[in-house]
């Protein structure tokens, strides 16, 4: 992976080899992690990270829901992902916060150990190849579910979580695709490993619910708000397996897929090939940083 100088790590600015944990953390033996993926971009004005406050409050829930308490607040997280991109002196790349229990006690339910935090910020370019966001992708529907309901909860950002996403995405490669498609545990459309899903079919926009076992990602918010700044509505609504091959255009929302047209599913090629939806939205996306599209909601957040 691209490296950087520095990572802010507990409080402080350290250089990259320097952050290192010991082996004997919670986090390494039980998952115990809770992260955010965050995009900083090139503007006009300079470096801008997108809706940064957005990401680092859901880093907060999540690491409520496992009783990891983040000893700092989301000001003092904010304004560290700001030094980390300055410090780095980068003009676009990728911010990792992510918060963990340390060295302690070895009990899974052990509560007696240190909370750590690190942001990292490194250059990072498309996530999906370099092609990706102009041509589409191939994908393949996994045959691993994503996470049922009532056993670990998909809509926190949660380290233990991304298991689910390595079998799907390494059973794709296999595969020879770019990525899979996760189905929930009754069989209905989900996400990818690390991405959101919308579909099109005759001008009708739609994206599995919260309740389908997905992360509500904010690039998914992102994309909503700006379809229906087009006139556009997105319906969330359960789909079945089927709708992919029915569908007039497939896309991935996520920090790091940004906007991806999926171009092929298990083979099938997705409508024409043609993704005016698609990249109607994603025009609208990257025209923030461009200054194509008014930032009317206060996303970007200037270094």
């Amino acid at each position: 992976m691209p490296k950087a100088d520095y990572i802010w790590m507990d409080g402080e600015m350290r250089r990259w080899e320097d952050c290192t944990v010991h082996v004997m953390s919670h986090a390494l033996h039980y998952g115990s992690s809770v992260f955010e993926g965050i995009r900083a971009y090139e503007t006009p004005d300079g470096p801008a990270i997108f809706r940064l406050e957005d990401h680092i409050e859901r880093l907060y829930r999540s690491a409520r829901m496992y009783r990891i308490e983040i000893p700092y607040d989301v000001d003092t997280v904010c304004r560290a992902c700001v030094a980390a991109v300055r410090e780095n002196k980068l003009t676009a790349g990728y911010i990792r916060p992510l918060a963990f229990r340390g060295a302690g006690s070895v009990g899974v339910t052990a509560r007696d150990m240190p909370i750590h935090l690190i942001i990292a910020a490194f250059p990072w370019g498309t996530y999906l190849g370099p092609e990706a966001l102009e041509k589409g992708v191939d994908v393949a529907v996994s045959s691993w579910n994503r996470l049922a309901p009532n056993t670990v909860p998909p809509g926190m950002k949660a380290g233990g979580n991304y298991l689910s996403s390595m079998l799907i995405g390494y059973e794709a490669k296999d595969r020879g695709v770019a990525e899979g498609i996760g189905l929930g545990h009754d069989g209905l459309l989900s996400e990818g490993s690390g991405e959101n899903l919308f579909l099109v079919e005759d001008g009708v926009i739609r994206t599995p619910p919260g309740a389908a076992s997905i992360l509500k990602g904010i690039t998914r918010d992102t994309a909503i708000k700006l379809l229906a700044d087009m006139g556009h509505v997105v319906i969330e609504q359960p789909l079945p397996r089927e709708a992919l091959y029915t569908a007039d255009e497939v896309f991935f929302t996520g920090t790091a897929a940004e906007i991806t047209p999926i171009k092929r599913v298990d083979h099938i090629d997705v409508g024409t090939g043609d993704y005016p939806v698609t990249r109607a939205v994603q025009d609208a996306f990257f025209g923030l940083f461009t200054g194509k599209t008014a930032d009317t909601r206060n996303w970007l957040h200037r270094i």
